[in-house]
């Protein structure tokens, strides 16, 4: 079994049990709600409800890119990734817009933390969804798609936790603004983490060139190739959250070592900067080569 075969079957089961806590959770949580007449936590259920449809979101764009390519789309899906990862970071802001909204319309009002009950729910909670970030942990560096399931299951259990804490401190010192303070410092924690991933997938859903890869890098790698005299047309693009493409006209006079080239730059560009879908145009410097683009009108 291959890496990425590997991988994509880790991520799936990653999914699925992930769904899974957070689905028995929402019951608990709805359940209990009721039973102590908590407002709050019906309302963090619903918040976990669309957590829910945002691990989906990301467990279909993974799955997606696994389609096979055809004749009208000849990437395949590999691309449902990074949307998938642009409509979670959404989904984030969305949800801590609203608890944002709460929190300041509590600072004014502060209300009563229904007990005991709630912080041992929002224990759970902690524990659930930090069980479901660690799943995805190893992903995170490397697909902005796990990446963004990491950060909305991490944003609950510090949701979760300030909820605990907050319970705590309000049972002990009757400090009632603590529950909406400690809500508006979680927010920003998770702004700040949710604001990259959405930069991130925005620009890859453009064709922007990954965040990891400096261009000028990799045009002068190809400038100082044995033979070139110039590199231009240059393009570098993610193809998913976890592949990147690149193509580039490349003006080398002696055509002789052409093969050999070819598997050397592919090689380095690889383990240089992880690009693994490389197209190279030759063009040898005669009167054919347009000084500036050679796209066809």
């Amino acid at each position: 079994m291959d890496e990425h075969h590997h991988d994509t079957t880790y991520y799936s089961r990653a999914f699925k049990i992930g769904v899974a806590l957070n689905v028995s959770f929402i019951i608990v949580e709805v359940v209990f709600g009721l039973l102590a007449d908590s407002l709050l936590l019906l309302a963090d259920a619903g918040h976990n409800l669309s957590d829910v449809f945002g691990l989906l979101l990301a467990w279909g764009g993974s799955h997606l890119t696994q389609r096979e390519a055809t004749d009208r789309h000849t990437y395949g899906w590999r691309k449902s990734s990074i949307l998938a990862a642009l409509f979670n970071a959404i989904i984030l802001l969305v949800a801590i817009g609203a608890i944002g909204w709460e929190a300041i319309r509590r600072l004014n009002n502060p209300s009563h933390v229904a007990g005991v009950t709630i912080i041992w729910v929002a224990a759970i909670g902690v524990v659930i969804n930090g069980v479901t970030a660690l799943l995805f942990v190893s992903g995170r560096k490397n697909d902005l798609n796990i990446r963004g399931a990491f950060l909305h299951m991490l944003a609950d259990a510090g949701i979760s936790a300030g909820v605990v804490l907050a319970g705590i401190a309000i049972i002990f010192t009757g400090w009632l603004w603590l529950d909406p303070v400690v809500s508006l410092m979680i927010v920003i924690v998770i702004f700040i983490g949710t604001w990259r991933l959405l930069k991130d997938s925005f620009n890859l859903a453009l064709d922007a060139v990954p965040r990891h890869i400096d261009p000028k890098e990799v045009e002068d790698f190809l400038s100082n190739l044995p033979g070139v005299s110039q590199v231009h047309d240059l393009h570098i693009w993610g193809m998913s959250t976890t592949e990147v493409a690149l193509t580039a006209h490349v003006v080398k006079q002696d055509a002789t070592d052409d093969d050999s080239l070819i598997a050397e730059i592919k090689k380095e560009l690889y383990d240089r900067f992880g690009i693994d879908h490389i197209t190279i145009q030759w063009e040898r410097g005669d009167d054919l080569h347009c000084e500036n683009s050679c796209e066809i009108s």
